[in-house]
């Protein structure tokens, strides 16, 4: 069965028309006409999503949860029909999109039992002392309560497990917040599709309407009235680092500032150690380059570059990830301008001096093909351009004089989402060397492995220091994602009659 949209806005339980509409860009299909936010549907949204946190802030565990598996069990029933629209509207294959929502229904079900157990509610209890001297001690309860109504914008590259109903939404929710989306114009009709399985569970689970809406379309002046309403409280965001500051600094320019949980990219070095370098340094080519081209290369991330020690074995390595990447052909890109953007970025590392072209390609339109290129150390050291992320197929070498230069690389650079260590026992002191900068530097450090693939679990962190990501103490992805949307409140003497349910 098809699924054909109405181009229309759900705001609490209604869809609802605007009065200018914009055309999707699919990759493949027809295009559908998508209903254009406004200011005024975002304020109806944040104050429907208010009045929803009086009850939906203050429900059950057990409710909230039994919600979450709604929102799954409703996602799951539109299988093929979400995956046909998200493979037109994407060109993402279809395998990837059938994996990506059982990611996305995995999620939600893992934050329903997350939130069951209990744990992430933080319960501290210190007993009165009445007979203590100096002087009394009170009773003293903490627990992690909701902060309430949540703005979430859409990521382009993940269109399902990153958006509508994504981790943000999931965790957002769990924590008993009300969530406002604002949709990726890159996938409307995915968007929408979603939408009305979140708006079924609502339904069927009698939840105050207002604790979803999706708003379609619209330009900067929708994302600015969403983050700066005075009654959203916090920002999940995935996607571009300009597009992600200007959102971050109108947080902080608020009246009441608010976090921005931002999530901006990264260049996910790999650094080749001698022995693992000479041992396996094909074995390490070939998973580069599968890693790298993986899904055009549109993951935040995927590894861009690879810092080898300079000598035979470099050259190897780098005749191996060539004879790897030579094959792989035009794969298509998500959209029209992140396709113009890769381009963009291969002529930028291309015309930065001190850079050698390992591999060029031809590609144009949507379309993107794999590029090799190669530097120095000390080129990279000049450059900071060279630091800069390349959302595609695109690899740069950096062929560094010894270990004192491969710290120096490291210690260069910026916060980043992953940072891989390729290591073989002998290769163990070198290694214990960089990990204390590596982790200072990474929110997620692997060994012998390729970041692509976020296990979502209790103890992965997807986030790290900026402008890998705007709060370096947070995760996007697992379990502790809830922690974004929870703030510790002490109850002092407090009757257990008014205490939270949690803590009766």
């Amino acid at each position: 069965m098809t699924f054909t949209p109405h181009g229309k806005h759900l705001v609490a339980g209604n869809w609802i028309a605007g009065q200018t509409t914009f055309k999707s860009e699919p990759s493949s299909g027809p295009a559908h006409d998508f209903s254009v936010g406004t200011s005024d549907l975002v304020d109806q949204a944040c104050q429907a999503a208010e009045e929803a946190f009086l009850t939906y802030g203050y429900s059950s565990r057990e409710d909230r949860a039994a919600f979450l598996n709604a929102i799954a069990d409703e996602i799951e029933q539109r299988g093929p029909e979400i995956t046909e629209i998200g493979c037109q509207e994407s060109g993402l294959p279809e395998a990837r999109l059938e994996g990506e929502r059982g990611r996305t229904t995995g999620q939600l079900r893992l934050f329903a039992s997350h939130i069951l157990k209990g744990d992430y509610l933080d319960r501290r209890h210190d007993e009165a002392m009445p007979d203590r001297q100096p002087p009394p001690r009170p009773d003293i309860k903490m627990v992690q309560r909701p902060i309430g109504p949540v703005a979430v914008f859409g990521a382009s590259n993940f269109p399902l497990a990153f958006s509508t109903a994504g981790g943000d939404t999931a965790s957002a929710l769990a924590a008993g917040c009300p969530v406002v989306v604002k949709g990726h114009s890159a996938h409307p009709g995915t968007g929408e599709i979603v939408a009305a399985a979140i708006h079924a569970a609502i339904k069927s689970c009698g939840i105050h309407s207002g604790v979803f809406s999706l708003i379609q379309g619209g330009k900067r002046d929708v994302g600015t009235a969403l983050v700066q309403h005075p009654l959203i409280n916090a920002v999940g965001f995935t996607g571009s680092l300009g597009g992600g500051r200007a959102l971050f600094d109108l947080c902080a320019q608020r009246g009441n500032p608010i976090p921005f949980f931002g999530e901006l990219g990264s260049v996910n070095p790999m650094f080749l150690l001698p022995a693992a370098l000479s041992n396996r340094g094909a074995e390490i080519a070939a998973g580069w380059a599968g890693s790298l081209t993986m899904g055009a290369g549109q993951f935040c991330t995927n590894p861009g570059i690879s810092v080898v020690i300079d000598g035979p074995d470099a050259d190897a390595f780098i005749e191996a990830a060539t004879k790897a990447l030579e094959p792989i052909g035009a794969q298509t890109m998500l959209t029209d301008g992140i396709a113009a953007a890769y381009r963009a970025g291969r002529d930028r590392v291309a015309g930065t001096a001190g850079v050698q072209e390992v591999l060029t390609s031809v590609c144009d339109l949507r379309n993107a093909t794999p590029y090799l290129f190669a530097t120095t150390g000390k080129e990279w050291l000049a450059n900071e351009v060279l630091g800069e992320e390349v959302f595609g197929p695109l690899g740069l070498i950096v062929r560094v004089d010894d270990a004192g230069e491969m710290r120096a690389v490291a210690d260069s650079l910026q916060g980043q989402l992953t940072c891989t260590l390729h290591l073989d026992a002998a290769d163990t002191e070198m290694g214990q060397s960089l990990v204390p900068v590596l982790e200072r530097k990474a929110g997620r450090v692997l060994a012998n492995g390729f970041p692509t693939g976020v296990e979502v679990c209790d103890a992965m962190v997807h986030g790290g220091p900026y402008p890998a990501s705007t709060n370096f103490g947070h995760t996007s992805v697992g379990t502790m994602a809830i922690r974004r949307f929870l703030r510790p409140v002490s109850y002092q003497n407090m009757p257990d009659a008014l205490l939270p349910e949690d803590l009766g």
